[in-house]
């Protein structure tokens, strides 16, 4: 993982312009929370999840990501010990798994309503496990890793992949939580939030389809525990 991550990150000096995200550099993301995340100063309140909310955690997650059985939701959030949940700013919330003897690992987080999202760190320990996925073309990747949200092309162009819309019925709907990979890598760069139905991204192919929250190589991937 490491590796793909550096030749990547390689790439972003010497991309040349992108014919379908010219302006990807020049317009920061809107929605991006982690790029300069540090723990030691930006995370606030702490407080232990009560089993009701953390009952309710896992149907968001089990509504965003359909794939997830219960029985692999057990395994991944336990009753025991109960999430942790830590404040950032006023609008998102921090959901870590205590490590006996190390701290609390992030492992899922959310903005405002929006959907729980998880954290690639934890994607990426899971690889078989199947969150609700898009793939983007290969000329998107120095754009991702850089912070930039997911333009449509990126996700029509050959190599882009979304779920199927059929007949009336979006793959993806606007405000889904998605786990973003990239042409010809194996683990996913990014997390984010569909801004439009994938049907919409198909048919407009303009614009952002997706702002990304989190991305490889921001503060939240630097983080392996809070204390």
């Amino acid at each position: 993982v490491q590796t793909d991550a550096d030749d990547d990150r390689r790439r972003i000096g010497q991309a040349n312009q992108h014919n379908l995200q010219p302006n990807a550099q020049q317009q920061p993301p809107t929605f991006n929370m982690f790029k300069r995340f540090d723990p030691s100063t930006d995370v606030s309140t702490s407080t232990q999840v009560k089993a009701s909310v953390q009952r309710g955690i896992k149907s968001q997650i089990s509504t965003s990501h359909p794939s997830l059985t219960d029985d692999v939701l057990d395994v991944l959030l336990p009753k025991k010990p109960p999430l942790v949940q830590y404040k950032i700013g006023p609008h998102l919330m921090l959901y870590c798994r205590h490590v006996e003897g190390v701290g609390d690992e992030p492992i899922f987080f959310q903005h405002r309503d929006g959907p729980i999202l998880p954290s690639l760190k934890f994607v990426h320990r899971y690889p078989g496990v199947e969150f609700t996925r898009v793939t983007v073309d290969k000329g998107a990747i120095p754009y991702l890793l850089g912070g930039a949200n997911v333009m449509c092309p990126g996700l029509t162009n050959p190599g882009g992949e979304m779920p199927s819309d059929v007949e009336e019925e979006p793959g993806l709907e606007k405000g889904d939580g998605v786990i973003i990979y990239a042409e010809g890598k194996e683990f996913p760069l990014a997390v984010g939030t569909m801004s439009m139905s994938s049907a919409d991204v198909r048919k407009k192919n303009k614009g952002t389809g997706i702002e990304v929250a989190h991305f490889l190589g921001d503060g939240l991937w630097a983080t392996d525990d809070i204390q």
